[in-house]
């Protein structure tokens, strides 16, 4: 008998069970209790107190009053466990730039349905429940936890973890459907692992074509097409072209460094892999660098010339601060920690000036244009209103000179802040019942006076491409637009000592889980055996019955990269792509 509306409206809004529950001070999940609450930090003459929020404690998960305090032009954030103590942690390295990116803060609408019951205080309660504040806007897809390398730091591939966890393509379609229960434009990154490990990943990406899926990122480390490209490169550029015409849009691809010592994961592999995605029309990949403090901090504005370089396949430099993970004492902490404002001081000096701090804006600022197209026609527009600490961006023109990069940022040429204010003003008289035509109309004459072209790009037409997607709501200029510039960005992923309550609820960085959950990005990795590992080993394959039905070759030495890093060395192509980086090639 075929199901009413009602019944089909219930199953879509049914929420699924809370992961754990909250009890006379004390959160139970599983069999694991973690307590609740401490006392509230003590500030010194000499700090300033900023705000206060939740935090963990980072050896019991304790939930701790947390205080956000300025002290040295620097803001750190304390809490007290009452059983481990009181940690102190670097928050953001610049009370400045915090303040300016504060000021841009936004509300999220937070997803049109809760997924889970809640029962318990965020981040135990995950998700997405109905304290969430922020909807998906990049949806993490873990398809397989096998890798074709062993990275020393990590326990997520199959054989440290000791089993396979590779979800069928009935649960990919169902995770899917639970994304699409939040009615926006579905954003996925198609992630590991190495997910190119999947023999049947052009069906993965059939599912999520089929299903609506607007943009998909492919994270790989980009070792794959490398070692196709040495073996037989029509090959290698014939897969390349099948995962594009699947529905690959983009590659989001660890780069940690220009050189052999910076980046040491896959420095010798990229040449190849960029001549791959360049023969197989593959023109939109993302670098990643992870930033650490005392390890490649120093090579941030040769990633942005490298980029530079390659402008005709890499679309983006995605910089993320690293996240420390495990128990780590603090005089080491303070040898690697890095945050936003020194990842960008660190790029303004290395671009001698060219690409300064003053650049770059908070995510949350995309959320004027959402609110102005969204006023003007009445439809409700896709938001990331992140937490003003969580990220920030820019875009940069690229001009060569002497056969040097040198590089322009929008705010050389754009009024920003001009522009932003006047965008958020005009949405505001929309909704205050004033005439969209008229206020279209108004915006359409006042635009250019935000824009100086003599200091712009003379072969894009800067006010032409805002016109087309405020006023006429066409985003092929903005389309364009991404393929004539670089687009510089930052996300500071939390660990335990940094932890923010406040930022995680308005995390729009989600993981799908085949339990149909979705699960925000730091409660996800950062409280991981609560969250990632259970979900993993709830869904587990044992590593005899994968091994029963894939075969022996399919794990273990067989998938291993083996590098001839001397062999990769003598290619001209490595020789091309990294003259001017590497030192012993001239």
């Amino acid at each position: 008998m075929a199901q009413t509306t009602a019944e089909n409206n219930e199953e879509k809004f049914r929420l699924l069970s809370a992961p754990s529950s909250f009890n006379e001070g004390a959160v139970k999940f599983g069999d694991r209790e973690i307590k609740i609450g401490g006392p509230l930090p003590k500030l010194s003459s000499n700090e300033k107190l900023v705000r206060l929020t939740h935090s963990l404690c980072p050896a019991c998960y304790r939930l701790l009053p947390a205080t956000i305090l300025e002290k040295e032009n620097k803001l750190y954030i304390r809490k007290i466990c009452p059983d481990h103590g009181e940690f102190e942690d670097l928050y953001y390295g610049d009370v400045g730039m915090y303040y300016k990116f504060d000021y841009w803060e936004y509300e999220g609408k937070g997803p049109k349905v809760p997924y889970v019951d809640l029962k318990a205080p965020c981040p135990y309660n995950c998700g997405l429940c109905p304290m969430h504040h922020q909807h998906s806007a990049l949806v993490n897809l873990v398809i397989t936890n096998r890798c074709d390398q062993s990275c020393w730091y990590c326990f997520f591939y199959a054989e440290k973890a000791g089993y396979v966890y590779e979800p069928s393509l009935e649960q990919i379609s169902y995770m899917v459907d639970q994304l699409k229960k939040q009615g926006i434009t579905l954003v996925i990154q198609v992630t590991g692992g190495e997910p190119t490990l999947r023999e049947d990943i052009l069906d993965v990406l059939k599912i999520l074509r089929e299903k609506g899926v607007r943009h998909v990122q492919l994270n790989s480390w980009g070792g794959t097409f490398a070692k196709m490209y040495m073996e037989d490169p029509d090959k290698a550029i014939a897969y390349a072209k099948q995962l594009r015409e699947a529905g690959v849009n983009t590659i989001y691809m660890s780069f940690d460094g220009t050189n052999r010592k910076t980046n040491p994961k896959n420095h010798w592999e990229i040449p190849y892999t960029f001549e791959v995605f360049r023969k197989a029309g593959m023109t939109s990949v993302v670098l990643v660098p992870t930033v650490i403090k005392t390890v490649n901090d120093n090579d941030l504005g040769n990633i942005v010339k490298f980029a530079a370089r390659n402008l005709d396949i890499v679309r983006a430099v995605n910089f993320q601060p690293v996240s420390l993970t495990g128990m780590m004492k603090r005089n080491m902490r303070a040898k690697f920690r890095i945050t936003i404002p020194e990842v960008l001081r660190n790029i303004e000096e290395q671009t001698d000036g060219e690409v300064t701090r003053d650049s770059w804006y908070p995510i949350g600022t995309s959320v004027v244009f959402s609110k102005i197209v969204e006023a003007l026609t009445g439809k409700e527009q896709f938001e990331m209103a992140n937490h003003p600490s969580c990220g920030a961006g820019t875009y940069i023109y690229v001009e060569w000179k002497g056969g040097e990069p040198h590089f322009v940022p929008i705010s050389k040429f754009i009024d920003l802040e001009g522009l932003l204010e006047y965008l958020k003003e005009k949405s505001e008289e929309i909704r205050e019942g004033s005439s969209k035509a008229w206020v279209g109309m108004k915006a359409l004459l006042n635009i250019r006076k935000f824009i100086d072209k003599e200091k712009g790009p003379k072969d894009f037409d800067v006010y032409k491409m805002l016109y087309n997607v405020v006023i006429n709501h066409n985003y092929e200029a903005l389309g364009e637009w991404h393929y004539r510039t670089l687009f510089l960005g930052t996300m500071h992923f939390m660990d335990l000592y940094n932890y923010d309550v406040q930022r995680v609820m308005r995390c729009d960085i989600h993981y799908a889980s085949p339990d149909g959950r979705v699960i925000p990005f730091c409660t996800y990795n950062v409280l991981n055996d609560l969250y990632r590992d259970k979900v993993l080993r709830d869904y587990q394959i044992p590593l005899d019955e994968w091994i029963k039905v894939h075969g022996s070759n399919s794990l273990g030495e067989s998938v291993k990269y083996k590098r001839k890093a001397s062999t990769l060395e003598q290619g001209d192509l490595y020789k091309i792509t990294y003259k001017g980086f590497v030192d012993s090639i001239s």
